[in-house]
């Protein structure tokens, strides 16, 4: 197959040449560069293009052209490469017109563009081309061919292959299945005397596991597994956005600080396939991507990791917090944070059940979308992350029909992305709907659904469906001793019952659960605000409670390998 393609249009001659000239210089090697003169051109090239199956990874617009906007030419892009990125070039002028804002948060609103780009002023512009790079990462991510992408091997969707596959979707690790009897499967497998046992990793290194346990894939991605140590100063359960914020600061600002988790990186949030409103990123970041790059900060100043390993009890005795590991190992702190966040909810219907991996997928829209090229899916939530979820599967999917148990989708979506749902043409949206039965021979076919007014049931066709119907805490492993409220959710600082506060001997500090020197921050606690920046924002503050807590016990932190160690009064 020939190289990929990076598209550029533009109406004016000399400054298409000015972008075909940056691409051309800095990207020729392993991309082939078309530079196309009109709106007009630029359709009939593309729909050319795609009729003779040649790859097109980046589309390239100006704001205004001949016949039609940037946006709209960007557009129309989806109709012929779905999975191409999509950048309205824009003159430095126009950075921070109010005017063109609008425009810009309209065309993303409408899915037209994926993001602006500012034109490259002059040679060796990297501004421009770190917004080339990020896009074709971006691409190459999405396509299962980037070079860290490890290769999922298997006889059939469902079973010990779904559950790797989660596994490497948990650790944040970018990765393909094939089946066995197919030709990339039998290439993949050509020349292994190690894989007589399916399903087989293949990672980037040329490293191959067959049928390995989740602890072995930790390993072979370079993670610890088994704590190094028995002390700590400070010790986080759970490794999502809140886990690993109160990583980066803890081990940045001098605590010894051991990270545990049952799974891998990013939590709940790894499944969001774009995160466009959180601060700092304005072309969006992706969950999986939020937690690699905090995993490797936290590393960078000292924090540890300990994954595939199962937090089973908690306790105080006298100046320490035991936290008891399923493996029948022990590591003690002198504060924990719980971070363990919240699990999706499952379908109370069996028949679905027994098709998990094979069309029915919890979360796991980036991860799986490329199985659904083409067909008729639905996506099962209406909150956020089910509107992310529905607007990347539109890129890969015939249809993406939303199923919304609430009676409005403004209900518990953001304004944001309730109009870019609206406005995404392959998206339509059943609210006041919920899931009954379902069912398929070896892959998802159909499912029924129930109307929550009438009572009305129908059966559609659905070859995927993506299930993002709320979260349930992950505490039942706590210890009595712990509050937590109706629903499972940790009671911390002035929400803790009368008796609570008495037996911690003193008024809680913020952010503080029942148990004298254990916080709780993120979707666990109870009365947090489920947002990524949110959690993100407490485990931050968690590290100041810390603070307090080493100050009133009059401790002194070990020290991280980078991190400051902080003044307390002696």
């Amino acid at each position: 197959m020939s190289e990929p393609l990076l598209v550029a249009v533009d109406d004016d001659p000399a400054l298409l040449g000015v972008v075909e000239r940056e691409l051309s210089d800095r990207y020729a090697r392993h991309y082939r560069i078309l530079a196309l003169g009109s709106s007009a051109e630029a359709l009939g090239t593309l729909e050319d293009l795609a009729a003779s199956g040649e790859q097109v990874a980046l589309v390239l617009a100006a704001q205004s052209l001949s016949g039609m906007t940037g946006a709209e030419l960007l557009g129309e892009v989806r109709r012929f490469y779905p999975h191409a990125k999509r950048g309205l070039l824009l003159n430095w002028g126009g950075w921070g017109d109010p005017v063109v804002g609008d425009a810009i948060f309209d065309a993303m609103s409408r899915g037209r563009i994926d993001q602006y780009v500012i034109r490259p002023s002059r040679s060796r512009d990297e501004v421009f081309h770190q917004a080339i790079s990020s896009f074709l990462l971006e691409w190459a991510e999405a396509q299962r061919v980037s070079p860290n992408t490890v290769h999922v091997v298997g006889q059939t969707w469902s079973g010990r292959a779904y559950e790797l596959r989660e596994v490497l979707e948990r650790c944040a690790l970018p990765h393909s299945f094939t089946l066995a009897d197919s030709a990339d499967g039998r290439a993949l497998l050509a020349g292994r005397g190690d894989a007589t046992k399916l399903p087989l990793l293949v990672f980037p290194d040329g490293t191959a596991l067959a049928d390995p346990s989740d602890a072995d894939i930790a390993r072979a991605s370079g993670a610890m597994v088994e704590p190094l140590g028995e002390e700590y100063d400070l010790v986080i359960v759970g490794c999502g956005p809140a886990g690993l914020s109160a990583a980066v600061y803890g081990a940045s600002e001098g605590f010894r600080t051991l990270v545990i988790d049952d799974g891998g990186l990013g939590g709940q949030a790894t499944s969001s396939s774009l995160i466009r409103n959180y601060l700092g990123f304005p072309r969006g970041i992706s969950g999986g991507d939020l937690a690699r790059r905090a995993y490797e900060q936290a590393w960078v100043f000292g924090a540890s990791f300990a994954f595939m390993q199962q937090v089973t009890s908690i306790r105080r005795e006298q100046d320490f917090v035991h936290v008891g590991l399923s493996n029948g190992g022990r590591v003690a702190a002198r504060a924990v944070v719980l971070a363990t966040g919240a699990a999706y909810r499952l379908l109370d219907v069996p028949a679905l059940g027994e098709l998990q991996g094979a069309g029915v997928f919890y979360g796991a829209a980036s991860s799986e979308a490329p199985t659904i090229c083409g067909r008729n899916v639905c996506v099962a939530g209406g909150a956020n992350s089910a509107g992310q979820a529905a607007l990347y599967l539109a890129r890969y999917a015939k249809q993406v029909t939303l199923l919304v148990r609430a009676p409005s989708l403004g209900a518990g979506m953001s304004h944001y992305l309730v109009r870019q749902v609206e406005a995404t043409s392959n998206v339509s949206v059943r609210t006041g709907t919920e899931i009954v039965d379902g069912g398929g021979d070896g892959w998802l076919e159909q499912l029924v659904l129930r109307d929550r007014v009438s009572g009305q049931q129908e059966t559609m066709s659905a070859e995927g469906l993506f299930v993002m119907i709320g979260a349930r805490p992950r505490t039942e492993w706590l210890p009595r001793e712990i509050e937590r409220d109706a629903e499972g959710f940790v009671v911390t600082g002035t929400d803790l019952h009368e008796h609570s506060v008495e037996s911690l001997g003193r008024l809680p500090f913020l952010l503080e659960t029942s148990m004298q020197g254990v916080l709780a921050v993120g979707d666990v606690r109870h009365g947090s605000v489920k947002r990524v920046a949110s959690s993100v924002g407490e485990g931050s503050v968690a590290i100041q409670v810390v603070h307090s807590l080493f100050t009133a016990e009059q401790l002194q932190p070990t020290g991280s390998r980078l991190g400051r160690v902080p003044e307390y009064a002696p």
